[in-house]
């Protein structure tokens, strides 16, 4: 007696990426940790400026960003500006201690979150949160 074909088991969902670009080292450590903490079963890329941010974009798949906005170049605001140019979809985050209006302001005007540092669990489990709604809606590039 025949059996019949067996079906092909699930391939388990391609985890999302975020990208996290902090000039500080210890900065990018602390958002990591949060973001394990958060989502485990997320990847996580790193880069310490904005060019290497598109260089890691350019050679991979980057679902979500988290931008430090005072960096050496190109500002996370400028960064912020550039991804959403080329991906009008994706979850962006401003992180900044400068904590002014104008600031808040612009990243809301690139439809990105605005975090403060200390960068706490909280906050950025929130906006995690939003992110997959967002790319669940959206289906993630």
């Amino acid at each position: 007696m025949s059996q019949p074909p067996t079906s092909q088991p699930p391939t388990a969902p391609t985890p999302i990426t975020v990208l996290v670009v902090d000039d500080s080292k210890l900065a990018r450590a602390v958002a990591v940790r949060l973001l394990r903490q958060a989502r485990p079963d997320w990847a996580v890329r790193e880069a310490a400026h904005a060019e290497e941010a598109l260089s890691v974009m350019a050679g991979g798949r980057v679902d979500v960003a988290l931008l430090d906005f005072n960096m050496p170049g190109k500002d996370g605001l400028a960064l912020a500006a550039e991804l959403r140019a080329e991906r009008p979809g994706m979850p962006i985050a401003v992180i900044s201690a400068n904590i002014q209006d104008e600031v808040i302001a612009r990243a809301r005007d690139l439809e990105a979150a605005f975090l403060a540092k200390p960068l706490t669990g909280d906050a950025l489990a929130g906006f995690l949160s939003g992110a997959a709604l967002r790319l669940r809606r959206s289906g993630p590039s």
